[in-house]
């Protein structure tokens, strides 16, 4: 077990009202909003992918710092920490007692805001409570001569996180998450970066109570499907989540981590309401000095973001999860893909590896609407991506009922103003209609997946099959070439993993 550094103080577990008198009294840049919650300016926006390093003396598949170094800098944040007075929150990763994972976040004092959002996700403690992964966190100790000055050091060996000068709270949340992937993986699971909602029995074609998982980067809706209500559905998780063999689901948070960017409570009433409540703690939304919230303002950037406690809103209890029914795959495109495709089953490893979207600025700068491939749109897999997809072809092996759609979030057309967006409502029609079995399905002739003549409560047809759309503007060899263009580099993608089953790339018909 990894041992605590040394420090002048330690207050173990402190209560919402203790964090919250502790950020008004240590914290700048932070104000109290119109809802009674408090918001913090960040200084960092985003995750530090530069800046993050994985412990290895040998070459990995992930940015490398040896174990030489490491301990160079674990033996710096310890004589940092040696002096101050820190925060310990404790807790659970999962709810359930054969999968839960004992979780710590170890920071110093003068981030309660950080402290108080990680405890909104825990699982709370109990008598059999024992810490297994560890995040150490030092806000106002930089890396000089790191990336930004900042470091976060990943040792999957001795299960702790070391965050070095971000004052951004995803490196608490993702510190414990990243860690849990590995343990996941070893358990013969595979850590999903998705958000999870289950359908009651009276909405299904089945009769029986379904689970829906829902990947996607971060900003391209995965949050927003999960928590919107189709067919009576319940959210039950809105990040990650554990697809094990036979289809079965193990959940991480006990709370939301919400991107807040355009909220609106007429999209998104379940995410505005816990957002807007007085226990919600905010990061980076735009908020005036007489504390009036603009959802809209990305002056400072776009990638704001809140926290609140699933029990603040109605969701389904995470534990004793039906097996996984269906899989949604977003992807936040911006030309040919069609507002939903249904996927043939040799086709799924596939897409999945692909991870196709467009990024957001949840990534940071370097990769705001620029076209990413994210193998299982998961950036935080700590080693050598062919391994995900080998394990989603050996767990479907096992979930025969499962099936998996492409949903794109994005636009159809291009960029230009004769293209079209494909909006909230669309989405949720069509998660409906999945459910349901409402949609018509025919085969695609361009990528072999089936694509929808029909939708309910979609209008556009044109949505639904963006060939159309590209004929009726005399942009045909236009949809053409784009086609072309990504079978060709969907191909010579998939050929870059070398570890990859075969079965894998040629569900793509390469």
């Amino acid at each position: 077990m990894f041992n605590l550094p040394k420090a002048r103080s330690v207050e173990r577990n402190p209560d919402a009202a203790r964090l919250r008198e502790l950020a008004v009294e240590k914290m700048p840049r932070l104000t109290e909003t119109e809802f009674g919650n408090l918001n913090y300016e960040a200084e960092i926006t985003a995750r530090l992918k530069n800046s993050t390093f994985f412990v290895a003396d040998d070459e990995i598949h992930q940015n490398r710092i040896s174990r030489a170094e490491a301990d160079e800098w674990a033996a710096k944040q310890d004589a940092h920490i040696a002096d101050k007075d820190m925060l310990l929150v404790e807790g659970y990763i999962g709810p359930e007692p054969g999968f839960r994972t004992g979780a710590r976040l170890f920071i110093e004092n003068v981030q309660p805001n950080i402290a108080a959002m990680q405890s909104q996700l825990y699982f709370p403690a109990d008598d059999d409570w024992a810490p297994e992964l560890t995040v150490v966190y030092t806000p106002t100790l930089p890396a000089p001569g790191k990336s930004d000055d900042r470091l976060i050091i990943v040792d999957l060996e001795n299960w702790v996180t070391r965050v070095f000068g971000s004052d951004y709270f995803g490196e608490s949340k993702m510190g414990g998450l990243r860690m849990w992937n590995r343990l996941v993986y070893d358990r013969g699971g595979l850590a999903l970066h998705a958000g999870l909602k289950t359908f009651p029995a009276e909405s299904t074609r089945s009769g029986a109570e379904e689970s829906m998982l829902i990947i996607g980067l971060s900003g391209t809706g995965k949050t927003t499907t999960t928590f919107r209500r189709q067919a009576e559905s319940l959210p039950v998780q809105d990040d990650f989540v554990a697809l094990m063999p036979n289809g079965g689901i193990q959940t991480t948070e006990a709370g939301c981590f919400a991107k807040t960017f355009g909220l609106d409570p007429d999209d998104e009433p379940t995410i505005f309401g816990g957002t807007t409540r007085p226990d919600a703690w905010l990061e980076n939304v735009g908020v005036a000095d007489d504390g009036k919230v603009d959802f809209f303002d990305a002056s400072h950037t776009e990638n704001g973001r809140s926290t609140f406690p699933l029990a603040n809103i109605r969701h389904r209890d995470p534990r004793g999860l039906p097996p996984a029914r269906y899989l949604l795959i977003l992807n936040r495109s911006d030309h040919v893909i069609p507002a939903v495709a249904r996927l043939k089953r040799e086709q799924i490893p596939a897409y999945f590896m692909l991870g196709e979207t467009k990024g957001t600025s949840a990534g940071g700068a370097a990769e705001a609407g620029k076209s990413l491939r994210v193998p299982g749109t998961n950036p935080f897999f700590f080693d050598d991506d062919s391994l995900q997809g080998n394990r989603v072809l050996e767990l479907l092996r096992s979930a025969p009922d499962l099936e998996a759609f492409v949903l794109n979030t994005g636009r159809i057309g291009g960029e230009g103003d004769d293209s079209k967006k494909v909006r909230i409502a669309d989405s949720s029609a069509i998660v409906k209609g999945i459910v349901e079995g409402t949609i018509e399905w025919r085969p695609d002739p361009d990528f072999g997946y089936d694509t929808a003549s029909e939708a309910p409560g979609v209008e556009d047809p044109e949505l639904l099959e963006p060939r159309r759309l590209y004929e009726r503007q005399g942009r045909a060899e236009e949809y053409e070439a784009v086609v072309s263009r990504l079978k060709r580099e969907r191909a010579e993608y998939l050929k870059g993993y070398a570890a990859l089953d075969p079965a894998v790339p040629a569900g793509l018909g390469a």
